[in-house]
C-alpha cells in the first residue's frame, strides 16, 4: 500500500492530475510519512526473516515475482532511505501525534545501528550513540512521571511517547492490537471491570523468569499474583504463571476507555526511555560520541521512575544491567526477541527460561532459529525465493 501511495503521489502524476498548491504540498508530506512507514515494515522484516522480498514504488504494477534481498543489502536501502525524508519531516512533536516527524526517523535508525552487528556483521555503535542522543537533546520530550501512565487509555497525553500505533475504542477496532493485549492476559480471580474491558480472554501469562528480574518497590512489575501459581506446569491452565496488569483500558482519571470491548490505549513503537537504553548500551559497546556518566544518568533516570526515588539507583553500568533494565522497562512492548539476539542469549544455553525450546526447565536450541523461516506460501509461489537455512 506504501508503493501505491508514494508512485500515486509523485510530482508528475500530481502534475497530469492538475493537482496542485497546497493540495499538491500536503500530498508530499503525506508520502514522506508513507516512506517512513515502509521503511518501519521493511525493518521488522529484516529483524524476523532476513532476507525478504523487496518491492518500490520503482517496480512495475502488475502480477510478478519479486526477487529477494540480502540482509546486508536492506540494512543499507532502509539506512539511505531513512536519511533521505528525515530533513524534509516536521521537526519532533510538530507533526499530528501518531503521525511521523524526525524523531521517529531518528529512533528507527537508533535501532537500526544498534543491531547492526546482527544485520550486517558489522558494529555501528557510534551511530546509535548518534541518533539517540539526537532524540534525546532535540526531541523535546520528558520521561513521564509514573510509568504505568504509558500504557492506560489515554496515553496519547503521554511525554515520553515519540511514535505510536493508535487505537480507539470507537474508530479504531481491531480483535488484535492493544485489545488482545488488554483482554488476553485477564482471568482466573482477575476482574474485567477492574481493567475497563467486558470479558476476560484467559489466555497470557509469563514465566517466572521475568518475574524474577524485579525486585521489591519496582512499579513496573505489574503481576497478578493472587490465585496464580507463579511456575507454569500446565501451559494450557491460566492459573499456572503469572499474568500482567501492564496494559489497563481506563483513563488516568480512572474512568473507562470510550469502549469495554475495542480499547483506546496506543502501542509505543517508540518512546524516550528506549532512546536514554539505546544510547547507555551504544557506549558500553564502544561506540563513540557518548559518556558512561551520561549513560549511568539516563539508566539511574529510568530505575528512580521505577521506585520512586534514587535509593536503587546504580553506581555503574554493565551490559548485563542494561539487558535486564530493557527487560523490566519494555517487557511486553515486542522488544525482548531482537534484545536476546543481540545478547547472543536466544537460542544459546548460556541464558534460559521456563518452556524455552518447548522444555520445562529451558533449553539452548539451534541457532538459526534467531530468524524465522519464510513461510510455506511465499516460497512455494516464488521461485525467487531461498529458504532461510535450517528449514529447508
Amino acid at each position: 500500500m506504501a508503493n501505491s501511495f508514494i508512485r500515486e503521489s509523485e510530482d508528475g502524476v500530481l502534475s497530469s492530475r492538475g493537482i496542485s498548491g497546497t493540495d499538491a504540498d500536503k500530498i508530499r508530506a503525506y508520502q514522506l510519512e508513507a516512506r517512513f512507514l515502509r521503511a518501519l515494515s521493511y525493518w521488522h522484516a529484516l529483524d524476523l526473516f532476513g532476507n525478504v522480498t523487496f518491492v518500490t514504488e520503482e517496480d512495475a504494477i502488475g502480477a510478478f515475482l519479486p526477487k529477494q534481498i540480502s540482509r546486508a543489502d536492506l540494512f543499507s536501502y532502509l539506512e539511505s532511505e531513512c536519511k533521505a525524508i528525515e530533513a524534509e519531516l516536521p521537526a519532533p512533536k510538530l507533526n499530528e501525534y501518531g503521525r511521523a516527524d524526525k524523531a521517529a526517523v531518528w529512533m528507527l535508525l537508533a535501532n537500526l545501528y544498534l543491531n547492526a552487528q546482527v544485520y550486517t556483521g558489522q558494529a555501528k555503535y557510534t551511530e546509535a550513540i548518534t541518533y539517540s542522543k539526537k532524540v534525546i537533546a532535540e526531541g523535546g520530550y520528558a520521561l513521564q512521571g509514573n510509568y504505568r501512565h504509558l500504557f492506560l487509555a489515554d496515553n496519547h497525553k503521554s511525554t515520553e511517547m515519540i511514535f505510536a500505533a493508535t487505537f480507539d475504542g470507537v474508530k479504531t477496532r481491531t480483535w488484535g492490537g492493544t485489545t488482545y493485549i488488554v483482554h488476553a492476559p485477564i482471568g482466573g480471580d482477575m476482574q474485567a471491570a477492574d481493567f475497563g474491558v467486558d470479558n476476560p480472554w484467559g489466555g497470557l501469562r509469563t514465566t517466572s523468569a521475568l518475574v524474577d528480574k524485579f525486585s521489591a518497590g519496582d512499579q513496573r512489575a505489574n503481576f497478578q499474583e493472587a490465585g496464580q501459581k507463579k511456575d507454569i506446569e500446565d501451559i494450557g491452565n491460566f492459573r499456572d504463571g503469572f499474568s500482567i496488569k501492564k496494559w489497563v483500558n481506563k483513563t488516568t482519571t480512572g474512568a473507562n476507555g470510550s469502549n469495554l470491548t475495542w480499547v483506546d490505549n496506543d502501542f509505543p513503537i517508540f518512546r524516550l526511555s528506549e532512546a536514554y537504553l539505546i544510547y547507555a548500551e551504544a557506549v558500553l559497546r564502544g561506540g563513540t560520541g557518548g559518556s558512561n556518566s551520561e549513560a549511568l544518568g539516563y539508566v539511574n533516570a529510568l530505575r528512580s521512575r521505577a521506585f520512586g526515588n534514587s535509593t536503587n539507583n546504580l553506581g555503574s553500568l554493565t551490559l548485563p544491567n542494561i539487558i535486564d533494565e530493557r527487560a523490566r522497562e519494555f517487557h511486553w512492548e515486542a522488544k525482548r526477541r531482537t534484545d536476546l539476539i543481540r545478547f547472543n542469549q536466544f537460542t544459546t544455553g548460556d541464558y534460559l527460561w521456563p518452556w524455552k525450546g518447548n522444555v520445562k526447565d529451558g533449553r539452548g536450541v539451534e541457532s538459526f532459529r534467531n530468524i524465522y523461516p519464510i513461510p510455506a506460501p511465499e516460497i512455494n509461489t516464488n521461485p525467487n525465493l531461498q529458504q532461510n537455512p535450517g528449514y529447508n
